[in-house]
Protein backbone atom coordinates (compact mmCIF):
# COMPACT_ATOMS: atom_id res chain seq x y z
CA UNK A 1 0.00 0.00 0.00
CA UNK A 2 1.32 3.35 -0.90
CA UNK A 3 1.31 6.27 1.60
CA UNK A 4 -1.46 8.29 1.26
CA UNK A 5 -0.97 11.22 -1.40
CA UNK A 6 -3.06 14.23 -2.95
CA UNK A 7 -4.07 14.99 -6.42
CA UNK A 8 -4.83 18.80 -7.70
CA UNK A 9 -8.65 18.51 -9.15
CA UNK A 10 -9.44 22.22 -10.27
CA UNK A 11 -8.84 24.23 -6.92
CA UNK A 12 -9.14 21.50 -4.39
CA UNK A 13 -6.88 18.36 -3.29
CA UNK A 14 -7.88 14.69 -3.59
CA UNK A 15 -6.90 12.39 -0.88
CA UNK A 16 -6.02 9.02 -2.77
CA UNK A 17 -4.28 5.77 -2.53
CA UNK A 18 -2.74 2.73 -4.07
CA UNK A 19 -2.76 -0.65 -3.27
CA UNK A 20 -1.97 -3.98 -4.92
CA UNK A 21 0.39 -4.48 -8.26
CA UNK A 22 -2.28 -6.19 -10.93
CA UNK A 23 -2.64 -5.79 -14.60
CA UNK A 24 -5.34 -3.33 -14.70
CA UNK A 25 -6.08 -0.90 -12.96
CA UNK A 26 -9.51 -0.27 -10.74
CA UNK A 27 -10.86 3.16 -9.54
CA UNK A 28 -13.18 2.22 -6.55
CA UNK A 29 -15.47 5.26 -6.21
CA UNK A 30 -16.34 4.70 -2.52
CA UNK A 31 -20.04 4.90 -1.00
CA UNK A 32 -20.72 6.92 2.37
CA UNK A 33 -18.45 8.85 3.81
CA UNK A 34 -15.72 6.19 4.70
CA UNK A 35 -11.95 7.98 4.46
CA UNK A 36 -9.21 6.37 2.57
CA UNK A 37 -7.05 5.68 5.86
CA UNK A 38 -9.65 4.26 7.74
CA UNK A 39 -10.73 1.60 5.44
CA UNK A 40 -8.34 -1.15 6.33
CA UNK A 41 -9.12 -0.86 10.05
CA UNK A 42 -12.31 -2.36 9.47
CA UNK A 43 -11.59 -6.21 8.67
CA UNK A 44 -14.62 -6.83 6.54
CA UNK A 45 -13.51 -4.07 4.00
CA UNK A 46 -9.97 -4.66 4.61
CA UNK A 47 -10.96 -8.23 3.39
CA UNK A 48 -12.75 -7.50 0.44
CA UNK A 49 -9.73 -4.47 -0.65
CA UNK A 50 -7.75 -6.64 -0.83
CA UNK A 51 -9.33 -9.20 -2.75
CA UNK A 52 -9.67 -6.61 -5.79
CA UNK A 53 -5.83 -5.71 -4.91
CA UNK A 54 -4.77 -9.14 -5.49
CA UNK A 55 -5.78 -9.00 -9.12
CA UNK A 56 -5.76 -5.36 -9.85
CA UNK A 57 -3.84 -2.26 -9.20
CA UNK A 58 -6.41 -0.66 -6.85
CA UNK A 59 -6.75 2.99 -6.96
CA UNK A 60 -9.03 4.59 -3.63
CA UNK A 61 -9.98 8.32 -3.23
CA UNK A 62 -11.91 10.77 -1.11
CA UNK A 63 -14.75 12.40 -2.94
CA UNK A 64 -14.76 16.02 -2.58
CA UNK A 65 -16.07 17.13 0.55
CA UNK A 66 -15.36 13.65 2.19
CA UNK A 67 -12.54 12.29 4.50
CA UNK A 68 -8.74 13.91 4.00
CA UNK A 69 -10.07 15.82 0.55
CA UNK A 70 -11.10 19.21 0.60
CA UNK A 71 -14.64 19.80 2.12
CA UNK A 72 -16.99 21.96 0.77
CA UNK A 73 -19.46 23.99 1.48
CA UNK A 74 -22.69 22.32 2.52
CA UNK A 75 -24.53 25.05 0.81
CA UNK A 76 -22.73 24.38 -2.43
CA UNK A 77 -22.00 20.30 -2.79
CA UNK A 78 -19.89 19.40 -5.42
CA UNK A 79 -21.66 18.04 -8.29
CA UNK A 80 -21.43 14.41 -10.12
CA UNK A 81 -19.69 16.05 -12.81
CA UNK A 82 -17.01 17.67 -10.51
CA UNK A 83 -16.56 14.14 -8.90
CA UNK A 84 -15.74 12.42 -12.33
CA UNK A 85 -13.75 15.49 -12.60
CA UNK A 86 -11.90 14.40 -9.04
CA UNK A 87 -11.31 10.56 -10.29
CA UNK A 88 -9.53 11.78 -13.24
CA UNK A 89 -7.71 13.73 -11.29
CA UNK A 90 -6.35 10.65 -9.16
CA UNK A 91 -5.86 8.66 -12.92
CA UNK A 92 -3.87 11.16 -13.78
CA UNK A 93 -1.73 11.34 -10.63
CA UNK A 94 -1.25 7.95 -10.74
CA UNK A 95 -0.43 7.81 -14.65
CA UNK A 96 -3.23 5.74 -15.52
CA UNK A 97 -4.33 5.91 -18.77
CA UNK A 98 -7.43 3.37 -19.01
CA UNK A 99 -9.01 1.71 -15.43
CA UNK A 100 -12.17 -0.05 -14.68
CA UNK A 101 -14.35 1.69 -12.32
CA UNK A 102 -16.21 0.16 -9.24
CA UNK A 103 -18.99 2.35 -7.72
CA UNK A 104 -21.74 0.70 -4.94
CA UNK A 105 -24.68 2.37 -3.83
CA UNK A 106 -24.69 6.58 -4.11
CA UNK A 107 -21.77 6.24 -5.77
CA UNK A 108 -22.71 4.03 -8.41
CA UNK A 109 -24.28 7.22 -10.07
CA UNK A 110 -20.53 9.17 -10.27
CA UNK A 111 -19.35 5.66 -11.65
CA UNK A 112 -21.68 5.60 -14.52
CA UNK A 113 -21.83 9.36 -15.46
CA UNK A 114 -17.37 8.75 -15.86
CA UNK A 115 -17.64 5.95 -17.93
CA UNK A 116 -20.77 7.61 -20.50
CA UNK A 117 -18.51 11.11 -20.38
CA UNK A 118 -14.71 9.46 -20.57
CA UNK A 119 -14.82 6.19 -22.39
CA UNK A 120 -11.49 6.82 -23.50
CA UNK A 121 -10.14 6.44 -19.60
CA UNK A 122 -12.78 3.55 -18.74
CA UNK A 123 -12.78 0.19 -19.58
CA UNK A 124 -14.95 -0.96 -17.45
CA UNK A 125 -17.76 -0.48 -14.78
CA UNK A 126 -19.13 -2.37 -12.31
CA UNK A 127 -22.09 -0.87 -9.89
CA UNK A 128 -23.58 -2.93 -6.39
CA UNK A 129 -26.66 -2.40 -5.03
CA UNK A 130 -26.57 1.26 -7.24
CA UNK A 131 -29.58 3.00 -8.43
CA UNK A 132 -30.71 5.14 -11.55
CA UNK A 133 -32.91 7.41 -9.26
CA UNK A 134 -34.42 6.43 -6.22
CA UNK A 135 -37.71 9.73 -6.21
CA UNK A 136 -39.30 6.85 -8.49
CA UNK A 137 -40.55 3.76 -8.36
CA UNK A 138 -38.91 2.20 -11.22
CA UNK A 139 -41.20 -0.98 -10.60
CA UNK A 140 -44.44 0.94 -11.56
CA UNK A 141 -43.32 4.52 -13.52
CA UNK A 142 -47.21 5.48 -13.00
CA UNK A 143 -46.87 4.73 -9.16
CA UNK A 144 -46.23 7.39 -6.28
CA UNK A 145 -42.95 9.66 -6.32
CA UNK A 146 -40.57 10.20 -3.50
CA UNK A 147 -41.14 14.04 -2.49
CA UNK A 148 -38.86 16.48 -2.06
CA UNK A 149 -40.04 16.78 1.81
CA UNK A 150 -39.72 13.04 2.05
CA UNK A 151 -36.58 13.09 0.51
CA UNK A 152 -35.60 15.83 3.02
CA UNK A 153 -36.73 13.39 5.92
CA UNK A 154 -34.45 10.23 4.84
CA UNK A 155 -31.68 12.39 4.75
CA UNK A 156 -32.56 13.95 7.95
CA UNK A 157 -32.59 10.36 9.59
CA UNK A 158 -29.72 8.97 7.94
CA UNK A 159 -27.49 11.58 9.49
CA UNK A 160 -29.17 12.97 12.42
CA UNK A 161 -25.95 13.16 14.86
CA UNK A 162 -26.28 11.43 18.18
CA UNK A 163 -27.91 8.35 17.07
CA UNK A 164 -31.24 10.32 17.03
CA UNK A 165 -32.33 8.74 13.54
CA UNK A 166 -32.52 5.47 12.25
CA UNK A 167 -30.53 2.43 12.93
CA UNK A 168 -28.07 3.52 10.03
CA UNK A 169 -25.85 -0.33 10.80
CA UNK A 170 -29.49 -2.04 10.90
CA UNK A 171 -30.50 -0.36 7.79
CA UNK A 172 -27.54 -0.92 5.78
CA UNK A 173 -25.73 -3.97 7.05
CA UNK A 174 -28.21 -5.60 9.02
CA UNK A 175 -25.73 -9.14 9.02
CA UNK A 176 -23.95 -6.88 11.19
CA UNK A 177 -25.93 -5.62 13.34
CA UNK A 178 -24.97 -6.98 16.57
CA UNK A 179 -21.36 -6.92 16.04
CA UNK A 180 -20.19 -4.07 18.30
CA UNK A 181 -16.53 -3.09 16.91
CA UNK A 182 -18.47 -2.59 13.47
CA UNK A 183 -20.72 -0.39 14.74
CA UNK A 184 -18.31 1.44 16.64
CA UNK A 185 -15.57 2.09 13.53
CA UNK A 186 -18.90 2.95 11.46
CA UNK A 187 -19.67 5.78 14.04
CA UNK A 188 -16.34 7.07 13.60
CA UNK A 189 -15.65 6.50 10.02
CA UNK A 190 -18.75 8.53 9.58
CA UNK A 191 -17.76 11.29 12.06
CA UNK A 192 -14.41 12.09 9.92
CA UNK A 193 -16.10 11.01 7.02
CA UNK A 194 -18.06 14.21 6.65
CA UNK A 195 -19.76 16.44 9.30
CA UNK A 196 -23.93 16.20 9.34
CA UNK A 197 -24.68 19.29 7.31
CA UNK A 198 -22.14 18.31 5.00
CA UNK A 199 -22.89 14.51 4.61
CA UNK A 200 -26.64 15.80 3.77
CA UNK A 201 -26.14 18.02 1.53
CA UNK A 202 -23.68 15.04 -0.35
CA UNK A 203 -26.13 12.46 0.40
CA UNK A 204 -28.56 14.97 -1.34
CA UNK A 205 -26.83 14.87 -4.46
CA UNK A 206 -25.93 11.41 -4.50
CA UNK A 207 -29.69 10.42 -3.64
CA UNK A 208 -31.37 13.20 -5.43
CA UNK A 209 -29.45 12.66 -8.94
CA UNK A 210 -31.37 11.23 -11.57
CA UNK A 211 -28.95 9.33 -13.98
CA UNK A 212 -31.79 7.29 -16.42
CA UNK A 213 -30.71 9.44 -19.50
CA UNK A 214 -27.22 8.77 -18.71
CA UNK A 215 -27.47 5.02 -19.22
CA UNK A 216 -27.78 5.00 -22.96
CA UNK A 217 -24.31 6.49 -23.57
CA UNK A 218 -22.63 4.09 -21.43
CA UNK A 219 -21.36 1.55 -24.13
CA UNK A 220 -18.77 -0.18 -22.42
CA UNK A 221 -18.59 -3.48 -20.93
CA UNK A 222 -20.79 -3.11 -17.28
CA UNK A 223 -21.34 -5.32 -14.30
CA UNK A 224 -24.31 -5.02 -12.38
CA UNK A 225 -24.26 -6.97 -8.93
CA UNK A 226 -27.56 -6.67 -6.36
CA UNK A 227 -28.15 -8.20 -3.44
CA UNK A 228 -31.71 -9.52 -3.51
CA UNK A 229 -33.18 -8.92 -0.45
CA UNK A 230 -31.43 -5.85 -0.09
CA UNK A 231 -33.82 -3.59 1.73
CA UNK A 232 -32.58 -0.21 1.90
CA UNK A 233 -32.03 -0.54 -2.22
CA UNK A 234 -34.58 -3.01 -4.00
CA UNK A 235 -33.13 -5.49 -6.38
CA UNK A 236 -35.90 -3.63 -8.92
CA UNK A 237 -33.21 -0.52 -9.37
CA UNK A 238 -30.69 -3.19 -10.25
CA UNK A 239 -32.35 -5.03 -12.47
CA UNK A 240 -33.46 -1.71 -13.94
CA UNK A 241 -30.13 -0.79 -14.53
CA UNK A 242 -29.39 -3.84 -16.12
CA UNK A 243 -32.22 -3.32 -18.42
CA UNK A 244 -31.12 -0.58 -19.51
CA UNK A 245 -27.93 -0.62 -20.18
CA UNK A 246 -26.40 -1.78 -24.08
CA UNK A 247 -23.55 -4.08 -22.42
CA UNK A 248 -24.89 -5.26 -19.54
CA UNK A 249 -23.94 -8.33 -17.44
CA UNK A 250 -26.04 -9.00 -14.19
CA UNK A 251 -25.19 -10.77 -11.03
CA UNK A 252 -28.55 -11.37 -8.32
CA UNK A 253 -27.04 -12.51 -4.96
CA UNK A 254 -28.97 -14.31 -2.32
CA UNK A 255 -28.01 -11.79 0.52
CA UNK A 256 -29.36 -8.65 2.21
CA UNK A 257 -27.02 -6.08 2.88
CA UNK A 258 -26.63 -2.88 0.92
CA UNK A 259 -23.48 -2.17 2.50
CA UNK A 260 -22.14 -5.30 -0.15
CA UNK A 261 -18.61 -6.07 1.84
CA UNK A 262 -20.29 -6.02 5.09
CA UNK A 263 -21.02 -10.32 5.42
CA UNK A 264 -19.67 -12.81 2.76
CA UNK A 265 -18.60 -10.98 -0.20
CA UNK A 266 -17.24 -14.03 -2.13
CA UNK A 267 -20.03 -13.95 -5.02
CA UNK A 268 -19.65 -10.41 -5.99
CA UNK A 269 -16.14 -10.09 -5.79
CA UNK A 270 -15.70 -13.67 -7.83
CA UNK A 271 -17.88 -12.14 -10.14
CA UNK A 272 -16.03 -8.78 -10.59
CA UNK A 273 -12.71 -10.54 -11.03
CA UNK A 274 -13.73 -12.79 -13.58
CA UNK A 275 -15.84 -9.82 -15.74
CA UNK A 276 -12.29 -8.05 -15.19
CA UNK A 277 -9.99 -10.49 -15.65
CA UNK A 278 -12.02 -13.22 -17.86
CA UNK A 279 -10.44 -15.61 -15.32
CA UNK A 280 -12.87 -17.42 -13.11
CA UNK A 281 -12.32 -17.40 -9.38
CA UNK A 282 -10.87 -21.09 -8.15
CA UNK A 283 -12.85 -22.08 -5.71
CA UNK A 284 -11.69 -22.09 -1.77
CA UNK A 285 -9.77 -25.48 -1.67
CA UNK A 286 -10.71 -28.18 1.15
CA UNK A 287 -7.00 -28.16 2.26
CA UNK A 288 -5.41 -25.11 3.04
CA UNK A 289 -2.11 -23.78 5.17
CA UNK A 290 -2.93 -22.12 7.98
CA UNK A 291 -1.47 -21.06 11.36
CA UNK A 292 -3.55 -21.86 14.18
CA UNK A 293 -4.37 -20.69 17.66
CA UNK A 294 -6.02 -22.13 20.60
CA UNK A 295 -6.69 -20.30 23.79
CA UNK A 296 -7.81 -21.83 27.04
CA UNK A 297 -8.82 -20.19 30.73
CA UNK A 298 -6.57 -21.46 33.38
CA UNK A 299 -8.56 -22.24 36.26
CA UNK A 300 -11.80 -21.79 35.03
CA UNK A 301 -13.51 -24.65 36.28
CA UNK A 302 -12.50 -23.40 39.94
CA UNK A 303 -13.48 -19.72 39.12
CA UNK A 304 -16.93 -21.70 38.18
CA UNK A 305 -17.31 -22.99 41.47
CA UNK A 306 -16.37 -19.72 43.26
CA UNK A 307 -18.82 -17.00 41.58
CA UNK A 308 -21.41 -19.46 40.28
CA UNK A 309 -23.32 -19.98 36.89
CA UNK A 310 -24.73 -16.55 35.84
CA UNK A 311 -21.91 -14.53 36.63
CA UNK A 312 -19.27 -17.21 35.05
CA UNK A 313 -21.30 -16.55 31.86
CA UNK A 314 -21.18 -12.72 31.50
CA UNK A 315 -17.47 -13.08 32.66
CA UNK A 316 -17.17 -15.88 29.22
CA UNK A 317 -19.22 -13.68 27.15
CA UNK A 318 -16.93 -10.84 27.89
CA UNK A 319 -14.13 -12.74 27.37
CA UNK A 320 -15.32 -14.35 24.26
CA UNK A 321 -16.11 -10.25 22.39
CA UNK A 322 -12.51 -9.50 23.59
CA UNK A 323 -11.01 -12.55 21.99
CA UNK A 324 -13.17 -11.49 18.51
CA UNK A 325 -11.76 -7.89 18.57
CA UNK A 326 -8.36 -9.53 18.69
CA UNK A 327 -8.34 -11.82 16.43
CA UNK A 328 -9.99 -9.41 14.12
CA UNK A 329 -7.59 -6.67 15.05
CA UNK A 330 -4.88 -9.17 13.57
CA UNK A 331 -6.90 -10.37 10.47
CA UNK A 332 -7.43 -13.70 11.75
CA UNK A 333 -10.55 -15.52 11.78
CA UNK A 334 -12.55 -16.93 14.80
CA UNK A 335 -13.54 -20.17 14.06
CA UNK A 336 -15.65 -21.19 17.02
CA UNK A 337 -15.32 -20.70 21.01
CA UNK A 338 -14.56 -23.34 23.00
CA UNK A 339 -16.30 -22.66 26.23
CA UNK A 340 -13.44 -21.00 27.99
CA UNK A 341 -11.47 -20.28 25.24
CA UNK A 342 -11.05 -19.49 20.90
CA UNK A 343 -10.03 -21.38 18.20
CA UNK A 344 -9.09 -18.85 14.96
CA UNK A 345 -6.75 -19.19 12.09
CA UNK A 346 -4.39 -16.61 10.83
CA UNK A 347 -2.68 -16.37 7.22
CA UNK A 348 0.99 -15.73 8.96
CA UNK A 349 2.58 -16.77 12.86
CA UNK A 350 3.64 -13.16 13.55
CA UNK A 351 -0.04 -12.05 13.06
CA UNK A 352 -1.45 -15.23 15.37
CA UNK A 353 1.30 -14.54 18.25
CA UNK A 354 0.38 -11.23 18.25
CA UNK A 355 -3.24 -12.04 18.36
CA UNK A 356 -2.33 -14.53 21.22
CA UNK A 357 -0.38 -12.22 23.18
CA UNK A 358 -3.29 -9.21 23.24
CA UNK A 359 -5.88 -11.78 24.08
CA UNK A 360 -3.81 -12.89 27.26
CA UNK A 361 -2.84 -9.17 28.30
CA UNK A 362 -6.50 -7.92 27.74
CA UNK A 363 -8.12 -11.43 30.02
CA UNK A 364 -5.39 -10.17 32.39
CA UNK A 365 -7.14 -6.47 32.56
CA UNK A 366 -10.06 -9.24 33.36
CA UNK A 367 -8.52 -10.26 36.17
CA UNK A 368 -8.38 -14.00 33.83
CA UNK A 369 -5.41 -15.68 33.44
CA UNK A 370 -4.53 -17.89 30.17
CA UNK A 371 -3.07 -19.43 27.91
CA UNK A 372 -2.15 -20.49 24.14
CA UNK A 373 -0.98 -22.44 21.88
CA UNK A 374 0.24 -21.70 18.21
CA UNK A 375 1.20 -24.13 15.01
CA UNK A 376 1.10 -23.47 11.31
CA UNK A 377 0.21 -26.80 9.37
CA UNK A 378 -2.28 -27.95 6.53
CA UNK A 379 -5.86 -27.87 7.55
CA UNK A 380 -9.32 -29.38 6.69
CA UNK A 381 -11.76 -26.81 5.80
CA UNK A 382 -15.31 -28.18 7.20
CA UNK A 383 -18.27 -25.30 6.19
CA UNK A 384 -17.84 -22.93 9.43
CA UNK A 385 -15.22 -25.35 11.15
CA UNK A 386 -11.24 -26.77 10.50
CA UNK A 387 -10.05 -29.98 11.47
CA UNK A 388 -6.58 -32.13 10.85
CA UNK A 389 -3.02 -32.29 12.53
CA UNK A 390 -2.56 -29.17 12.71
CA UNK A 391 -5.77 -28.39 14.77
CA UNK A 392 -5.04 -31.08 17.35
CA UNK A 393 -1.43 -30.47 17.45
CA UNK A 394 -2.54 -26.74 18.89
CA UNK A 395 -4.99 -28.16 21.07
CA UNK A 396 -2.01 -30.36 22.80
CA UNK A 397 0.28 -27.44 23.25
CA UNK A 398 -2.03 -25.02 24.13
CA UNK A 399 -2.85 -27.36 27.24
CA UNK A 400 1.01 -28.06 28.13
CA UNK A 401 0.83 -23.78 28.77
CA UNK A 402 0.98 -22.32 31.98
CA UNK A 403 -0.75 -19.58 33.16
CA UNK A 404 -0.35 -16.46 31.02
CA UNK A 405 2.04 -17.96 28.80
CA UNK A 406 2.28 -18.31 24.87
CA UNK A 407 3.69 -22.03 23.81
CA UNK A 408 4.44 -22.47 20.25
CA UNK A 409 6.09 -25.21 17.75
CA UNK A 410 9.25 -25.18 16.26
CA UNK A 411 7.47 -24.56 12.85
CA UNK A 412 6.36 -21.31 14.18
CA UNK A 413 10.02 -20.35 15.38
CA UNK A 414 11.60 -21.41 11.89
CA UNK A 415 8.52 -19.79 10.36
CA UNK A 416 9.49 -16.01 11.95
CA UNK A 417 13.21 -16.70 11.81
CA UNK A 418 14.91 -13.04 11.37
CA UNK A 419 11.69 -11.16 13.28
CA UNK A 420 12.24 -9.47 15.90
CA UNK A 421 10.18 -12.19 18.34
CA UNK A 422 12.17 -14.06 20.98
CA UNK A 423 11.82 -17.33 22.31
CA UNK A 424 12.67 -19.52 25.24
CA UNK A 425 13.51 -23.10 24.84
CA UNK A 426 10.68 -25.29 26.49
CA UNK A 427 11.84 -28.69 25.62
CA UNK A 428 10.87 -31.96 24.01
CA UNK A 429 7.67 -33.02 24.86
CA UNK A 430 5.80 -35.50 23.87
CA UNK A 431 1.41 -34.65 22.55
CA UNK A 432 -1.14 -37.32 23.49
CA UNK A 433 -1.71 -39.19 20.50
CA UNK A 434 1.55 -38.81 18.98
CA UNK A 435 4.39 -40.83 18.86
CA UNK A 436 7.39 -38.01 18.00
CA UNK A 437 8.54 -35.49 20.30
CA UNK A 438 7.89 -32.25 19.55
CA UNK A 439 10.34 -29.02 20.56
CA UNK A 440 8.59 -26.20 21.92
CA UNK A 441 9.39 -22.72 22.90
CA UNK A 442 7.27 -19.72 25.17
CA UNK A 443 7.00 -16.49 23.56
CA UNK A 444 9.32 -13.84 25.40
CA UNK A 445 7.97 -10.38 25.68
Amino acid sequence: MTAMSYARSGDAYIAYEVDGSGPIDLLVVTEGFIPVDMMFDEPHFARALRRLGSFARLIRFDRRGIGLSDPCVPANPPTLEQWCDDALAVLDAVESQRAAVLGANEAGGVALVLAASHPDRISHVVVVNSFACVTEDLTDPRGPQMSEDALGRLLDDIVAPNGAGVDIVSEFAPSLGSDAQFRTWWAEAGKRGASPSTARALLRVGLGSDVRDVLPAVRIPTLVAHYRHDVTTPVAHGRYLAEQLADARYVEVDAADDVWWAADPDPVLNAIEEFLTGIRAAPDPDRVLATVLFTDLVASTDELSRIGDRKWRDVLDGHDKMARRQVDRFAGRVIKTTGDGVLAIFDGPARAIGAACAIRDAAQQMGLESRAGVHAGEIEVRDDDVAGVAVVVTARVCALGDPNEVIVTRTIRDLTAGSAMRFTDRGEHTLKGFDERWQLYSVTD
